[in-house]
């Protein structure tokens, strides 16, 4: 095996995925995070299809589904409060097919303890420059250390830092679908008990839910950035911007709107994708939101991130750490898998958020409709069949075989 010494940008879940497999494959990983420590919180995640193989690879799908959100009811209301439709939490979300949903921390938790004791983390640093060599690539890290590693991979997310270095400006791979999202942590004055409840305005929709052993609630916000006079670019921007975008909106929006506004956890992006001709410049590659990311409107990230570090780092072990064979090998497994889930975006995004009032008031009386319907539970599960095809659209290989007999 060459190239053993491999560099990790971002220890998000596409990361220390990568590091687990890596190391399994004996590869020596080294994971660099510009936060000081693994992240806790954040949403609720589904795995699906092809990322619950690779979960279940890693000894890890029973300790998922024994943290599973158990979120029981999802129901949509109006700008009054009346339940417009309401259904059991899994056809809600669109949960077939042994499912799982986890909230990210918690899954970020378990990835991180399979990896603490075998792996190098450097938290609190992040890569200011990479100069590749004919036998590695040398990094400069914002601490003032350099270090020479064989191979460097760019795991740090849409906004990737290692994908700027190395393949060029943000904008040219970034592409805005046109819409924006927001996350916090809010106090549960609804008093919700794993139950999800969303409202939906023209051009902006909000929801918020409990789960499994959860005090609070989290709350998240999507709308159309034409909603915005103008992009925030701070903290405080960005909170009057929700504030803007949501200002005369009826039921407990107003509510959830004044709890964001003193959360100290307020998330705030795009609703964006990655685009990329090639994955990959030398000894350099990128993976998960770096390289392909789908949205958050896809519901496919987390599965997308737990593939690519699977494939990744089996391809990787297969050609023997020859990084021209590993990384190409790679794209061939993951590219048709990338962009069938990428398609999920710019359609799920549209109907999830409505542009206009007659498109909100059309939606309500079709869900309210479906909601009195025999069998809704098949329609629905008709409605995300697309989520699923694309959630398997990708033969895995079992690596665990194919390197050791190779």
């Amino acid at each position: 095996m060459k190239n053993v010494n491999v560099l990790i940008s971002g220890a998000g879940i596409a990361g220390v995925t990568l590091a687990h497999w890596l190391r399994q494959h004996g590869f020596t990983p080294t994971v660099v995070e510009r936060a000081p420590a693994i992240r806790a919180g954040g949403y609720k995640v589904d795995i699906r299809g092809a990322a619950l193989t690779v979960a279940e690879r890693m000894g890890l799908l029973e300790e998922i589904r024994a943290l599973r959100t158990d979120v029981r009811r999802g129901t949509v209301v109006d700008a009054v409060g009346k339940s417009v439709a309401s259904m059991d939490g899994d056809t809600f979300g669109g949960r077939t097919h042994g499912d799982a949903e986890i909230l990210r921390g918690d899954l970020h938790r378990l990835l991180y303890q399979r990896t603490a004791e075998s792996v190098t983390y450097l938290f609190g640093d992040s890569i200011t420059a990479l100069r590749e060599t004919p036998d590695g690539v040398e990094v400069d890290l914002e601490s003032g250390r350099s270090r020479t590693f064989d191979l460097v991979v760019g795991a740090d997310g849409l906004h990737s830092v290692t994908r700027a270095l190395a393949f060029g400006p943000q904008e040219r791979f970034v592409h805005d679908l046109g819409y924006r999202i927001s996350i916090c942590d809010v106090p549960n004055h609804l008093g919700l008990d794993r139950e999800e409840v969303t409202y939906v305005g023209p051009g902006k929709t909000m929801l918020a839910y409990s789960t499994a052993g959860q005090e609070g609630a989290k709350a998240m916000f999507l709308f159309g950035s034409a909603e915005l006079s103008g992009e925030p670019s701070d903290r405080a921007g960005r909170r009057s911007a929700l504030a803007s975008v949501y200002g005369g909106e009826g039921w407990e929006v107003p509510r959830f709107v004044a709890s964001a506004a003193a959360a100290p956890d307020l998330y705030y992006d795009s609703i964006s994708q990655v685009r990329m001709d090639r994955w990959s410049a030398g000894r350099i590659v990128l993976l998960g939101d770096a390289a392909y990311c789908a949205s958050p409107a896809s519901g496919q990230g987390t599965s997308l991130a737990l593939v690519g570090a699977y494939v990744l780092a089996g391809e990787l072990a297969a050609a023997g750490g020859d990084h021209h064979a590993g990384f190409a090998a790679y794209e061939r497994e993951m590219r048709p898998f990338a962009e069938a889930n990428q398609k999920l975006g710019p359609a799920n995004i549209k109907r999830m958020v409505m542009r206009t009032r007659g498109q909100v008031r059309v939606s309500m009386a079709m869900l309210g409709l479906l909601d009195r319907l025999p069998g809704k539970e098949w329609i629905m599960a008709k409605a995300v069949a697309p989520i699923h095809r694309a959630a398997n659209a990708i033969a895995l290989k079992d690596y665990r075989t194919t390197v050791r007999s190779s």
